[in-house]
């Protein structure tokens, strides 16, 4: 299975988010084709959950809480991160309920 560029991936999950009404804002464009994907879930209480793909045994890619603290950690991680790898996306997700869709099909 091929795996799709970094920047088609981001469009369609911004799309998903936006059909369900889910605010999402890119926060930084890394590489088109091949960077990675750092997802923020933001609950809008001070705190918020980092996401990133993981490598399983069984080849899978699915999606992994990296961190889940107060948001200023969270954040601090982010810039790190971006530090040490330019090509790194990170989006933005706002959602009172906690919903990322990253677990839909398509996306996980």
């Amino acid at each position: 299975m091929s795996r799709l560029a970094a920047g088609l991936w981001v469009q369609a999950y911004m799309m998903r988010l936006q059909i369900e009404a889910i605010p999402s804002y890119v926060v930084a464009h890394g590489d088109d084709t091949a960077g990675a994907i750092l997802v923020k879930l933001s609950p809008l209480d001070g705190t918020a959950r980092l996401y990133q793909r993981v490598m399983s045994m069984d080849g899978a890619r699915p999606w992994d809480v990296l961190i889940e603290a107060p948001e200023a950690d969270v954040d601090a991680l982010i810039a790190r991160q971006r530090a040490t790898d330019p090509d790194l996306w990170v989006i933005e997700v706002e959602s009172r309920a906690g919903r990322h869709m990253l677990d839909e099909p398509g996306l996980e």
